[in-house]
């Protein structure tokens, strides 16, 4: 079997209820390892409900139609496996590890808890103290604070993009069982889905597994749109004051791409060059090590399903705030005003290609990649083609798209910490 998964080692199949199954054998090990997503995410929210997917997600292992609470956690527990249930912007997401024999009852577990939850109300109630807590920890997080500030000054809490998939204290105190339940009817549906079993199994057998537990399962038509973007928003800066905090945390960047977008590759390598390979690229070599002005200094690129961002970060003293951030705008002008020399460029795309056998070296990476690679339909041969997408992109895409979307006097910038007066 090759060490890049591929169109002659990975099974494809659509269920006649709109479910789409992979599967890639691997025997070395006698582990199973299986990675979902449904269209259910916070896309689907009212900024009333904002957490409300991720809320259900969470509430999918506390019972259903089979599995109380005790009894989903001993029969995961008594067999040593591992099954979860999360929600992003777009999906609802879950998983299962667990050795090979017990495979199939652990699907059983997941079907019954993707298709029949119960939604105990005292549950609904334990859960949400849980989230409030963490609520409460989160918005004493200069970080966080910092970062979740940004995404409303982008695109407003009305949108999807711009609220906080885990809600706010406020939506998650209004939320109520018979929401999640309505979330759960009108969401939860096979259509669109995508599962992806990696490991030591035997494919027709788990075709067969899932075409029993899910095969009948009917529902609507997947929703994947997305709110139309705001466009034309005033870049700003704005100074968010936390008391008793010795750090602030920086946040500057601007709207850039969808993952479906041509310059995604492009976008890819610069910010590699920017703010990742090495000790965190250029904003690591000078912000932090050459200038001392961070603690932290990184990028980082979000490609959602209709737009994205690419920002910086940083965690500074707050007497060095504003000579991080003309560092950081520095760096951003200098990207897109020069071309990047040829080793840096060489060692960048290097980085990139070379972390893809890395990734694959486990049952868990090799599903969560073929996962990807399905919901935004790059194709079985993805694996194949990265590494020409990535040295297809030459230093003049860098700097093309580099002056196009970090634009310094473009950029929205937030800064959360103490106020120094």
């Amino acid at each position: 079997m090759s060490a890049i998964p591929g169109p002659d080692d990975i099974t494809r199949v659509v269920f006649a209820n709109g479910l789409t199954v992979l599967v890639r054998e691997n025997h070395t090990a006698p582990v199973a390892v299986l990675h979902g997503s449904l269209a259910a995410g916070s896309v689907h929210e009212t900024p009333a409900q904002a957490g409300l997917a991720s809320f259900v997600a969470g509430l999918l292992s506390r019972g259903s139609a089979r599995y109380d609470f005790a009894a989903f956690n001993e029969t995961v527990e008594a067999i040593g496996g591992n099954l979860t249930f999360g929600a992003d912007t777009h999906s609802t997401d879950f998983g299962i590890t667990c050795v090979s024999e017990d495979f199939a009852l652990l699907v059983g577990v997941l079907a019954d808890a993707l298709r029949r939850p119960t939604f105990p109300a005292d549950h609904v109630e334990k859960l949400r103290r849980q989230r409030l807590v963490y609520l409460q920890e989160r918005d004493q997080d200069t970080g966080s604070v910092a970062s979740l500030r940004f995404y409303e000054m982008l695109f407003g809490r009305q949108h999807p993009y711009g609220r906080a998939t885990s809600g706010y204290s406020e939506t998650m105190s209004a939320l109520q069982r018979t929401d999640a339940v309505a979330f759960h009817a009108q969401r939860y549906t096979p259509d669109g889905a995508v599962i992806v079993v990696v490991g030591d199994v035997d494919t027709p057998a788990v075709i067969d597994l899932l075409q029993r537990q899910l095969g009948d399962w009917q529902g609507a038509a997947a929703d994947r749109a997305v709110p139309p973007l705001p466009v034309g928003r005033a870049a700003e800066r704005i100074f968010v004051g936390m008391a008793d905090k010795v750090q602030a945390d920086i946040v500057i960047g601007a709207p850039a791409i969808a993952r479906q977008d041509p310059d995604f590759y492009a976008v890819r390598v610069a910010n590699c060059i920017l703010g990742q390979f090495g000790l965190m690229g250029r904003l690591g070599a000078k912000v932090r090590e050459e200038q001392g002005l961070a603690y932290y200094a990184y990028s980082s690129v979000v490609a959602e399903e209709a737009g994205g961002t690419w920002t910086a970060g940083a965690g500074v003293s707050p007497d060095k705030v504003d000579q991080a951030i003309e560092s950081i705008r520095h760096e951003f002008a200098l990207l897109g005003a020069k071309g990047v020399p040829a080793d840096e460029m060489a060692d960048s795309q290097a980085y990139l290609t070379g972390v893809i056998p890395l990734t694959l070296e486990t049952n868990d990476g090799v599903a969560n990649t073929l996962l990807s690679m399905e919901w935004y339909g790059l194709g079985l041969d993805y694996l194949q083609r990265y590494r020409d997408l990535i040295y297809a992109v030459t230093v003049e895409d860098v700097q093309r798209v580099a002056a196009a979307y970090l634009q310094p006097e473009q950029c929205t910038v937030v800064v959360a910490g103490p106020d120094l007066g």
